[in-house]
């Protein structure tokens, strides 16, 4: 009978390596390469606190890919929730430190501090339950995102993924929910409102009166435009209403003014291209949007 408790333990053991290892193999990543998830496990897991609420709801989402996602809305967010996102590997060991730091002081277990990636394997394959299994699991997980995908694939799922309402999943059904315009077309003021509530999205509204959400995305928005991201005069300008250009008068064309035939198009001075940059600041350095006194709420 004793070594029958003995064993019970040790089974136990076995059985937890054997449900959090399995996270190495399963659910296969690869296939995140070229298909959209259909419906993460965070969708599922409000769609059974829906029906157990008793209430009507259905899940509005509109995938868009990352080019038809306005820029500043890329900008935002990765200010807004994880602004090392470009330079990491998928952990952020500094706010983890801050994080575990804060937990010990409150005596919990909440380990913020959470990356896009380690967000994007939550939402896409976990229940959003905080206990230590679950927290391994998610770090598997991410680890394997990150080596399995690009940079651009990962923000482009999280930002089809992503929570923002009830019921709201992605920034195409949120840029249509609050603003009655595609994800394309968001404005820097708009982008910034958007990701100032990611943190919370059932709590905070873009559009609310909620003080904590307008001075949130006014420091987004500032930290853009010194950046460089925003220029609030070229905003303006974009915002005025088009004119009708007006056409110049025919003007009698002079003998001198005529081409004669002799130019040497060498000669003519050509514009050399531009380097290009990435939209949403690949390979920029940039730095650290908490270190500029964004910081998030308790969720």
């Amino acid at each position: 009978m004793k070594k029958m408790f003995l064993l019970i333990p040790a089974f136990l053991v076995v059985g937890l390596l054997i449900h959090t290892g399995s996270s190495f193999f399963y659910p296969d990543v690869n296939t995140l390469k070229k298909e959209n998830p259909a419906k993460t496990a965070f969708m599922k897991y409000r769609e059974d606190e829906w029906r157990n609420q008793g209430k009507d709801k259905a899940i509005e989402q509109k995938w868009v890919r990352l080019s038809r996602i306005s820029p500043f809305a890329i900008k935002a967010v990765i200010i807004s929730e994880d602004d090392k996102f470009w330079h990491h590997e998928g952990f952020d060991y500094e706010a983890l430190q801050k994080a575990f730091e804060e937990d010990l002081k409150k005596r919990t277990f909440k380990v913020g501090g959470s990356t896009i990636s380690q967000q994007l394997a939550k939402n896409l394959y976990l229940s959003p339950s905080k206990n230590p299994i679950r927290k391994i699991k998610e770090a598997i997980l991410t680890w394997r995102i990150e080596n399995t995908l690009s940079k651009k694939r990962i923000i482009e799922l999280y930002l089809n993924v992503a929570e923002w309402g009830e019921g709201i999943f992605g920034i195409e059904a949120a840029a249509r929910k609050y603003y009655r315009k595609s994800a394309s077309a968001l404005s820097a003021r708009e982008a910034a409102a958007l990701a100032a509530v990611l943190p919370n999205p059932r709590r905070y509204n873009p559009l609310g009166s909620s003080k904590y959400v307008r001075n949130r995305s006014e420091r987004i928005y500032r930290i853009m435009v010194r950046r460089g991201i925003i220029i609030p005069e070229y905003e303006a300008v974009m915002k005025e209403p088009e004119e009708a250009p007006v056409e110049d008068p025919a003007v009698p064309e002079s003998p001198a003014e005529r081409p004669t035939g002799t130019e040497n198009p060498v000669n003519e001075v050509k514009e050399q291209p531009s380097e290009e940059v990435n939209q949403a600041g690949e390979g920029k350095t940039e730095p650290s949007g908490a270190a500029e006194g964004l910081e998030k709420p308790e969720a």
